[in-house]
């Protein structure tokens, strides 16, 4: 099985390299990915919709070199829906960029098949200001997502007391985010979280951070508040991650992040997502 000839809702796509190795330490393939990524799109749409997505490539598999795309490919379908959004401060100098929006099984078929294994989005929708609050836990060694929980916990028991409810998930690398759903400019979101990750680095100074200077966090856990800045992005809920396994940024329960004491109790593989969606559904749907 090399290249084929597909058609996807309506849309002729060319999908090439089936068969291609791109987690080797499973045997994962390409078409994998791209069956993945099928298989999970009705959950994975809805947290993609109308957000301008970064693509992270990996075209040589997660051992390889990868890149992070912004611009949409030249050689994209005319159907892939595109937005012209502004980047001002762009490190390539470029005032504008035509970011893939991905809405469709089509176009998610289509950034399966370059090998884009990882999708970041930010946490606005084209247009709008930001509907979500999120806080990326990020681990600084010996600390884990076991030690990540209990921040989680204490985030939440905070984020509720200001009448904010708050979803979990992995990030299918290191850590976990928290996902707050707000109304468009109800808040503004990166002063909130700034003052939140410093507030808690006051109140357990063993356990946790708010820095970003890198020497301050080992053993603890970096609340990176940063991700709400309207450049900033974060992997997406069901997104692949280029580990050395085909693991998942996946949404968790708080049950499981409370009963959570060691690294694999919240380690999630393709296979293993696939049929947690198939008996709890979207455990990430804050819209209701």
């Amino acid at each position: 099985m090399g290249d084929q000839v597909v058609e996807v809702e309506g849309r002729r796509l060319k999908i090439t390299n089936l068969d291609k190795v791109l987690y080797p330490e499973t045997g994962f393939t390409k078409g994998q990915v791209i069956d993945y990524y099928a298989r999970i799109a009705p959950v994975l749409l809805p947290h993609l919709k109308d957000r301008p997505c970064t693509l992270r490539r990996y075209p040589n598999g997660v051992d390889g070199q990868s890149f992070f795309e912004k611009n949409v490919a030249r050689h994209a379908p005319d159907w892939v829906r595109t937005e012209r959004l502004a980047t001002p401060g762009s490190s390539q100098g470029n005032e504008y960029l035509d970011f893939v929006i991905i809405d469709d099984l089509p176009t998610l078929a289509w950034v399966a098949n370059l090998a884009a294994l990882e999708l970041h989005v930010p946490q606005w929708t084209v247009g709008n200001d930001p509907d979500l609050l999120v806080f990326d836990l990020d681990p600084g060694a010996p600390a884990t997502v076991v030690e990540c929980c209990q921040v989680a916990l204490w985030l939440r028991e905070e984020l509720a007391e200001g009448g904010y409810p708050a979803w979990a998930k992995t990030s299918g690398a290191k850590g976990m985010q928290l996902y707050v759903p707000v109304e468009p400019e109800e808040m503004d979101t990166w002063e909130y979280a700034r003052e939140l990750a410093e507030r808690l680095a006051k109140q357990h100074p063993r356990h946790v951070v708010a820095t970003m200077a890198k020497a301050q966090r080992g053993g603890k856990i970096f609340i990176d508040w940063s991700q709400n800045k309207p450049a900033k992005t974060t992997v997406a809920p069901y997104s692949l991650r280029a580990r050395p396994r085909p693991t998942v940024s996946t949404p968790i329960t708080w049950q499981e992040v409370e009963d959570c004491d060691d690294v694999q109790d919240l380690t999630f593989t393709a296979d293993e997502v696939r049929a947690r969606v198939a008996e709890f559904g979207d455990l990430l749907d804050y819209r209701g």
